[in-house]
């Protein structure tokens, strides 16, 4: 699981990496798919910063602290700083979906991973809580 998990967050890390070069891009978009599929659009839009800082850089900073949780072993503390990156991540969703009218594809590919993340990183918890339960006969 740890591996499958680090490279997820490898993943993520990447998936930012190249929305954070489309935040900066000054030509058009190779991303530019059709009216409803716009990197460009959503990376330049007033909504791909939080205080002034691009969003894609809390995306790699998010995704390499969770890298290390997952090499240091921390399910629980995986699992409470993947919960807000979900959160986040949703949000950013609705903003494309019911603000902008415009999808980005590194965004929903970034939307993908945490939500992997979240659901192994739960189901790691929950089966290591449920190997440590004292009253949990062993083999049951």
């Amino acid at each position: 699981m740890t591996h499958l998990l680090a490279l997820l967050a490898l993943s993520g890390i990447v998936v930012s990496a190249l929305a954070l070069r489309e935040h900066y891009r000054t030509d058009s978009s190779p991303c530019s798919i059709n009216e409803r599929w716009d990197c460009g659009i959503v990376n330049h839009s007033p909504y791909a910063t939080l205080g002034g800082i691009p969003v894609a850089v809390i995306g790699i900073a998010g995704y390499f602290l969770l890298g290390v949780l997952v090499l240091c072993r921390a399910y629980r503390a995986l699992l409470a700083a993947a919960l807000p990156g979900l959160a986040f991540s949703l949000y950013l969703a609705h903003i494309e979906a019911h603000v902008l009218g415009v999808w980005c594809v590194y965004c929903v590919a970034s939307l993908g991973v945490i939500s992997a993340i979240s659901l192994l990183a739960l189901g790691t918890t929950i089966i290591r809580l449920i190997r440590k339960d004292p009253a949990t006969p062993p083999g049951a």
